[in-house]
């Protein structure tokens, strides 16, 4: 039910995009389907790495390739929230519309990228245990946070690990000599990671609820 809600979640965010395209005759949020594409991969990669994972142990170089390639384009997923910085509020009579056309996709691509964690999350979970899962929930929302610090402010993208490794080794170099240098360079990444926790968090506790289960609030008189 979840990858048929993302489906049409993901169905419906290209539909809109290609509206816009023909309603406006301009191409500006073409970019929006490209992103979405990309954050569907964690979540195919989470799952050939989950079923590697399950299979003997000479499957296991393909559980560790896969769990690498996740975690370097888990942060493709919810990047899309920082497309919002396209947003034109000089041409008002689209703001909305892009406003709802981005949220739209940002929310399709976060819920892909959080279902892929849920998956390697329950990994972790056989491997280590419950509280290390949670650890790992932690490192992962840290390092997606200063990955999509990489890719919106030094315009580096996943594939730059093979591409340009060069390029962005003297990125994140420069970065962790001099951290403190720009507040957007440490200030982002941290918050960014902290709204990825607390947003997995939170969805995954609602994951936890029973159908017909119902939140009895206490209160002191």
């Amino acid at each position: 039910m979840a990858v048929i809600a993302l489906i049409m979640a993901s169905g419906v965010s290209v539909s809109l995009v290609a509206a816009r395209i023909l309603w406006t005759g301009h191409w500006r949020y073409a970019f929006l389907a490209w992103n979405l594409f990309l954050a569907w991969l964690p979540l195919l990669f989470a799952q050939i790495s989950c079923d590697a994972f399950r299979q003997p142990s000479r499957a296991k170089w393909r559980f560790w390739g896969f769990a690498v390639a996740w975690l370097l384009f888990f942060p493709n997923a919810p990047y899309i929230f920082t497309d919002i910085i396209h947003l034109n509020t000089r041409g008002f009579g689209h703001f909305w519309l892009d406003l709802v056309l981005v949220l739209l996709c940002a929310l399709t691509g976060l819920v892909l990228g959080f279902v892929s964690l849920f998956l390697m999350q329950s990994v972790i979970r056989q491997m280590l245990g419950k509280a290390a899962s949670w650890i790992f929930i932690a490192i992962v929302a840290g390092l997606s946070g200063f990955g999509i610090y990489l890719g919106r402010f030094l315009g580096f993208n996943s594939w730059d690990i093979v591409w340009k490794p060069l390029e962005l080794s003297r990125g994140i170099g420069d970065w962790v000599s001099d951290p403190l240098g720009h507040p957007t360079s440490f200030v982002f990444p941290w918050l960014f990671g902290t709204f990825l926790f607390v947003a997995y968090v939170m969805l995954y506790a609602l994951t936890r609820l029973q159908p017909g289960q119902q939140l009895h609030l206490q209160t002191t008189k």
